[in-house]
C-alpha cells in the first residue's frame, strides 16, 4: 500500500466487533499505520461470541476482552454498533465509503437436523440453545421447557459440553456467574436429572478438549458417566505423537468415566457414542430420540440395523453451524462459510474467522486470521480517498438509525454490572431495546 504517494488516508471496515474482527483492526493498525478502521457490528454491544457464546460459567476466557477493549480505545479506532449490513448500509455502499472491507461476522446460524420430528417443540439448536442462556437478543425468548427428567444432545464437540454443564450444575454455582436471568430462573425448576450427549463416532473421535472433558467430572452433585463397553483400553499406535497425546487424555477422563456409579449422584452425565440419531419421537412435542447405532466403515460412521430410545423433552443439536450471506455474496456448498480465496473475495472484500474457514478454532486462531489477511490487504490495496465514517454517518442519520459507539456500550456494561446478582459480574440487557435505553441520550446527542 503506497499511501504516502497518494496522499490519502486509508479507510477500512470490518464488519463484525468479534475475536475476528477485533485482531483484524490490531493487525490492520501494524500494517497501515494511520488508518482509519470501522468496526461495525449488528448488535449495540461488542465482542461477539465471547458474549454470547462461551459458557457463562467460563469468565476467566472472557477476560480477552480487556484486550479487545484496548484495540476499540485507540484512536484511530471507532465501534460502530445497532447497524446490520443488508439493513441499514449495503455492501456496495460500503464499497463506496472505504478502501477495503473485511467480513468478520462468523457463522451464527445452527445447521439443520434432518430429521423426522425435527419440528416438535423442544429441539433446538445449539446456537439458538447457548444464546438464549447467554442473553443474546435473538434467542432470549426461547422459553424451553425442562420440566422433564431427561435432555439429550447430539454431537461430540465442547459446544455439548458446555450445554450438557449448564443444565447440570447447580443454580447456586451458576448464579455467580453472568448467566442470563431468564434461563437460571428457569433452571431453578428444571427436572433434568439425566442429560446425554450422543455422538455418531468412537469415543476417541469426539472434538472435546480434555479441560473441557475433565470438567464433567468436577461439577458437584453431578456425576459423569460412560458405557464400559465403548471406551477403549488404549490409543491406537498408528497416530502422529501429538494426536496420540491428546487422546491419550481424554481417554483417561472417559475411563474414569466408565467406573463412576451413576446412583452416587443426583444429577448424571452421560456419554454415548457411536450412535447417530434417527428420529425424534413425539406428537405435537419431544418425548424421546431413537438412535441406531454405528460401526466405522471405510472412516464413516455407519449404521449397523439396531436401534435403541432415550427418553426426553429436549433435544439440544450441536452438529454445526451456518454462515449467514451478505451482500449477495455466494456461501460455500457446505453453507458454513463464504467462498473465498485464501480469504480474499474481491479486489475490495476480504474475510476472516469462520466466515473465512468455516466454525473451526478458538479465539486465538482469529489473530493468525486478522494477521494474514492485514497483510494481504497492505499488499493489495492503493488508498483512493475514500470518505469512510464521514460517508456512513449522514446515510445512517438520514435512515434514523439510532447507532452506539464504544462509549455507549460502556454505559451499557456499567448498567449490567449495577444490576448484577451477587457475587455475579453483571446482568446482561437481552433486548437491544433495553440497551438503547441505556444510552439513548448519549447516542441522541452524537447524532445532533
Amino acid at each position: 500500500m503506497n499511501d504516502a504517494a497518494s496522499g490519502a488516508t486509508p479507510k477500512f471496515a470490518i464488519v463484525g466487533a468479534g475475536p475476528a474482527g477485533f485482531y483484524t483492526a490490531e493487525a490492520l493498525n501494524a500494517q497501515c499505520p494511520g488508518c482509519r478502521i470501522d468496526i461495525i457490528d449488528r448488535l449495540p454491544t461488542p465482542y461477539g461470541l465471547v458474549r454470547s457464546g462461551v459458557a457463562p460459567d467460563h469468565q476467566s476466557t472472557k477476560a480477552i476482552e480487556e484486550t479487545f477493549e484496548q484495540i476499540a480505545l485507540q484512536p484511530n479506532v471507532r465501534f460502530v454498533g445497532n447497524v446490520e449490513v443488508d439493513r441499514d448500509v449495503s455492501l456496495d455502499e460500503l464499497r463506496g465509503f472505504y478502501d477495503a472491507i473485511v467480513l468478520a461476522s462468523g457463522s451464527p446460524h445452527d445447521a439443520p437436523l434432518d430429521l423426522p420430528g425435527a419440528h416438535l417443540r423442544g429441539v433446538f439448536g445449539a446456537s439458538a440453545f447457548v444464546g438464549w442462556y447467554n442473553a443474546h437478543p435473538d434467542h432470549a425468548a426461547l422459553a424451553p421447557d425442562l420440566d422433564h427428567a431427561g435432555a439429550v444432545i447430539i454431537g461430540n464437540g465442547n459446544v455439548a459440553i458446555d450445554v450438557a454443564r449448564v443444565l447440570s450444575k447447580p443454580t447456586a454455582v451458576l448464579s455467580a456467574s453472568d448467566i442470563a436471568h431468564h434461563a437460571l430462573d428457569r433452571l431453578e425448576s428444571s427436572r433434568i436429572a439425566d442429560t446425554y450427549i450422543v455422538g455418531r463416532r468412537g469415543a476417541l473421535d469426539a472434538k472435546f478438549t480434555t479441560a473441557e472433558l475433565r470438567e464433567l467430572g468436577e461439577i458437584e452433585d453431578v456425576v459423569a458417566v460412560a458405557d464400559p463397553g465403548q471406551i477403549p483400553d488404549a490409543v491406537g499406535d498408528d497416530l502422529p505423537a501429538r494426536e496420540r497425546r491428546i487422546k491419550a487424555k481424554n481417554l483417561e477422563c472417559l475411563q474414569a468415566f466408565a467406573k463412576a456409579d451413576p446412583a452416587s449422584k443426583a444429577r448424571r452425565i452421560h456419554l454415548r457414542f457411536n450412535s447417530k440419531p434417527v428420529e425424534i419421537l413425539g406428537r405435537d412435542r419431544v418425548e424421546g430420540i431413537r438412535f441406531e447405532r454405528t460401526r466405522l466403515v471405510d472412516g464413516q460412521a455407519v449404521g449397523d440395523g439396531t436401534t435403541y430410545d432415550i427418553p426426553c423433552g429436549l433435544v439440544v443439536s450441536a452438529i454445526g453451524y451456518r454462515a449467514k450471506a451478505i451482500g449477495g455474496l455466494a456461501l460455500s456448498a457446505s453453507a458454513d462459510r463464504l467462498v473465498n480465496d485464501e480469504g480474499r473475495i474481491d479486489s475490495q472484500v476480504y474475510v476472516v474467522g469462520w466466515l473465512r474457514r468455516g466454525p473451526s478454532g478458538k479465539i486465538g486462531t482469529n489473530r493468525t486470521d486478522g494477521e494474514t489477511i492485514a497483510e494481504r490487504i497492505a499488499q493489495d490495496i492503493a488508498p483512493a480517498a475514500k470518505p469512510g465514517f464521514n460517508a456512513l454517518e449522514p446515510l445512517l442519520l438520514a435512515r434514523g438509525v439510532t447507532w452506539t459507539d464504544f462509549a455507549h456500550w460502556k454505559a451499557i456494561e456499567a448498567a449490567e454490572k449495577a444490576a448484577a446478582r451477587t457475587g455475579a459480574p453483571r446482568q446482561k440487557f437481552a433486548s437491544v431495546d433495553d440497551m438503547l435505553g441505556v444510552c439513548a441520550p448519549a447516542a441522541r446527542a452524537a447524532s445532533s
